[in-house]
């Protein structure tokens, strides 16, 4: 224990894991499970958005989202929370943690019905409306990235905090397979109620006029779950290391975790004075002493969220092939528009439930036992091979007899994508930040990745078209193909190898040793160990 720590503070990093240590994961993890259907689940029906507002009388095959409405309806969100994880992630450190937590959640709330209520008189307008609102889903969804991330972390204790803000993260696994299930549900419903013929028996009567409703029931479900928990989120105290560290309110942050561990903690006021006032507790996020401690770890942070995330979000690129290739999507012209959302529906929960949602949870079992730089390496390191294993004999793969092989590699990739840095990179930047900057630089990092998922979503969706011109989807330019892609994102996967080395380890450490809070002007820290006392080293020592 740091002697030069607040008692409050040593009192949380060393309890033993609670109720009140779930009811945190419950609470800011239902966050996230609504992030990632309202997120996700548009994928589920831009498809169906295509066959209602798009059709073409006399058409071969049923209508689809021109590739500029595509983009902007599944890429707008995304946009969204790019913008809202640097604002809120800033505010975050401005206001506190929890008064702006009610605050992104009414916004998620709000949005998600007005997206299903997305109002025109043609297609123009209603694609614009539901992108308005979409946009402000994910300025809001922005927001629950920093803020879970900090507030989990900073009510943990050191022995379990990574499994405890992976586990927040982990709910995302949850919330995609939701979406899923419940779209699965609805179509069923609809398409026993309103049958209708497949496109090439009859174009015009496959889609019947109640499969608008379809979407938009799926688009507004997604306010429940955060609805549900604004009550629980309202109710959670400030984390104790903001209120002390920097609201500088020892007798608030005393009084509040005496509550939550239920023992009874001393106000030390002057000590938090002492610890706010040094030098090393002074410096800014544009500051020369921000760059010489931290802006490495920033660099790495950003680094390797953003070349995760290109790779993670490309997987669009043969997800379409992999459907088709085991059967799970027939043909669109075979099918009417509801049974088409069922059947990608299907799909997308049977992915989420073998290779999504086991990755994550993996990670919660190990990260506190391996640590977050082992696990990163590691998932970095398999993507990686698994990519070059795809895309050197990509020919090979693209045979009928091989495709089942295809769809284990593929599967792989995903799964240590997610035991791997997809989750660590959501762990770490909300560990090794001092608690003033914290959200802001969690913010920062957050949005790396999401200028990396827009950059894997939209722009390999045009680098992955065929080099004959005849040969790509309807609307795209010649790109460079598959097989290129796939090399493309091995190569980045093999940076993103090169880039973990500037992340530290933070296993079984404080925060305040890992964001160097209590360091005196000499860069010591008074009570530790000199063994003990946080380096810059990047590999763990075991």
């Amino acid at each position: 224990m740091t002697k030069d720590n607040l008692q409050v503070l040593n009192a949380l990093d060393v309890a033993k894991t609670q109720w009140y240590h779930f009811t945190a994961i419950i609470i800011a993890g239902m966050g996230f499970f609504t992030d990632a259907y309202d997120l996700f689940c548009i994928s589920l029906v831009t498809k169906l958005l295509g066959r209602i507002y798009y059709h073409v009388d006399g058409a071969a095959k049923p209508g689809t989202l021109p590739p500029n409405v595509s983009a902007a309806v599944n890429g707008v969100a995304f946009c969204g929370t790019l913008a809202g994880q640097l604002f809120f992630g800033w505010l975050g450190d401005k206001m506190g943690r929890k008064r702006v937590y009610g605050m992104t959640l009414m916004l998620m709330v709000i949005c998600s019905v007005a997206s299903g209520l997305s109002f025109g008189h043609n297609a123009k307008s209603v694609m614009a409306t539901l992108c308005f609102f979409r946009f402000w889903l994910g300025f809001g969804i922005g927001g629950d990235y920093p803020l879970s991330a900090t507030i989990m972390s900073e009510y943990a204790n050191k022995k379990t905090r990574g499994a405890f803000i992976a586990a927040v993260f982990a709910m995302q696994g949850f919330g995609i397979m939701a979406g899923g299930i419940f779209a699965i549900i609805i179509s069923s419903a609809f398409k026993a109620r309103f049958d209708a013929p497949a496109y090439e028996d009859n174009p015009l009567r496959s889609t019947v006029s109640q499969a608008d409703f379809v979407w938009r029931i799926i688009l507004m479900v997604g306010a429940l779950p955060a609805a549900l928990t604004y009550y629980w989120r309202m109710k959670m105290p400030e984390t104790a290391r903001y209120t002390a560290l920097v609201a500088k309110n020892a007798k608030q942050a005393a009084s509040d975790m005496s509550k939550v561990l239920q023992v009874d903690l001393e106000a030390e006021q002057q000590k938090v004075e002492q610890i706010t006032e040094k030098p090393a507790n002074a410096f800014g996020l544009f500051s020369r002493e921000f760059l010489r401690r931290h802006g490495l770890h920033l660099l790495g942070t950003t680094s390797t969220w953003f070349l995760l995330d290109i790779a993670f979000y490309s997987q669009n690129l043969f997800q379409k092939d992999i459907f088709s290739a085991i059967g799970w999507i027939p043909p669109a012209k075979t099918m009417n528009a509801i049974e088409e959302v069922y059947r990608i529906a299907r799909a997308q929960t049977l992915i989420a439930l073998c290779s999504t949602v086991p990755g994550y949870w993996f990670t919660v079992a190990f990260i506190d036992k391996m640590g977050r730089f082992a696990i990163q390496l590691m998932g970095f390191f398999f993507m990686t091979v698994f990519m070059f294993a795809l895309a050197i004999p990509y020919n090979h793969w693209t045979h009928k007899d091989n495709r089942i092989g295809f769809v284990m590699m593929y599967s792989l990739t995903f799964f240590f994508a997610n035991f791997g840095p997809n989750a660590t990179t959501f762990v770490v930047p909300a560990e090794i930040f001092p608690a003033r900057l914290r959200s802001t630089c969690h913010g920062i990092s957050a949005a790396s990745g999401k200028l990396g998922a827009m950059v894997g979503a939209f722009g390999f969706l045009y680098l992955a078209q065929s080099q004959d011109k005849t040969k790509t989807d309807a609307g795209y330019p010649a790109g460079i193909g598959v097989k290129n892609s796939l090399l493309v994102l091995g190569g980045i996967n093999f940076l993103g190898i090169l880039f973990t080395f500037l992340v530290p380890e933070s296993k079984g450490k404080s925060l305040e040793e890992m964001s160097r809070e209590n360091e005196d002007e000499n860069g010591e820290s008074p009570g530790l160990e000199q063994t003990s006392s946080f380096n810059n080293r990047t590999v763990p020592a075991y």
